[in-house]
């Protein structure tokens, strides 16, 4: 019901209204605009028009989909490893939290109307954290040759390395929802499993990653939708609509965008959904 309320009330009216805009030509009046309609155009102008559009919604697209496994595996990961016992386990569940708390929009706000001052930067912290740490890529480089990795994984592996910072700043409510998961794993399962005598690796792939699959789902299709909430694309459709006053054109991206993404989870969720484990 409160979803419901949200969107008929706050949403469905400029969803409506994005539609209208994207087959109309809005011209700015001294009272307020008027529509011209226009069909297709806006659509046509998007796709072929335009000489950056299309360029910045497939490397987008992309880079979303480098990006969502390395997302998924780092969360799973490291959710796997704080709901372990250890000291001081609450203090680095909230560490990994932090950089979603300092992403925020409260947070963007308050030190825009300066009740709150941050030091430094994402970039600065990576600049800092590389000439500190004394990593050399060549060496991880080296190491996965010799094991026979081949180079496309090569790649893959160290750019999840240097962009580690990225990462983390992106995983923390997925960290959360596989916490979740994992605690609600049954115990005696892994009781039973110790009493036959499963490998910690056998009782992962056999227990955890199993019953952790349904949220497995709900982390992709998040993962996925959070990727463009900051992306060049949603950028382009602002600066299109509030800086080149072409609101048309920019409903049009906007829409083009949504049925890209539409289509993508449709196809996710179908596959992923067929091996999903759910326990009753």
């Amino acid at each position: 019901m409160p979803w419901l309320l949200g969107f008929v009330f706050l949403f469905a009216t400029p969803l409506v209204q994005s539609l209208h805009f994207s087959f109309s030509e809005l011209k700015v009046a001294p009272g307020g605009y008027s529509l011209d309609f226009i069909g297709l155009k806006n659509f046509t102008d998007a796709l072929s028009v335009d000489p950056n559009y299309n360029r910045i919604l497939t490397e987008s697209l992309t880079e979303m989909a480098w990006n969502v496994p390395m997302i998924l595996f780092f969360s799973l990961f490291t959710a796997a490893m704080l709901n372990s016992k250890f000291r001081g386990r609450p203090l680095a569940r909230a560490v990994f939290f932090l950089p979603v708390i300092l992403a925020s929009g409260a947070v963007a706000a308050a030190q825009s109307s300066g009740l709150i001052q941050l030091t430094g930067s994402s970039e600065v912290a990576q600049e800092l954290g590389l000439a500190q740490n004394g990593f050399d890529p060549l060496s991880l480089v080296f190491m996965l040759s010799d094991a026979g990795m081949p180079v496309w994984f090569i790649d893959y592996i160290i750019d999840a390395v240097l962009r580690i910072y990225e990462i983390i700043s992106s995983s923390g409510v997925q960290i959360l929802i596989f916490l979740a998961a994992l605690q609600s794993v049954p115990v005696t399962m892994y009781e039973v499993a110790k009493m036959e005598g499963a490998t910690p690796y056998e009782t992962f792939w056999k227990i955890t990653f199993p019953m952790v699959s349904p949220l497995i789902l709900t982390n992709i299709i998040y993962t996925i939708i959070d990727s463009f909430t900051e992306s060049q694309l949603t950028r382009t459709i602002y600066t299109t609509a509030f800086q080149s006053q072409n609101f048309g054109l920019s409903a049009a991206m906007s829409w083009i965008y949504t049925i890209v993404i539409s289509v993508i989870l449709i196809v996710v969720g179908i596959l992923v959904s067929r091996k999903v484990f759910y326990y009753n």
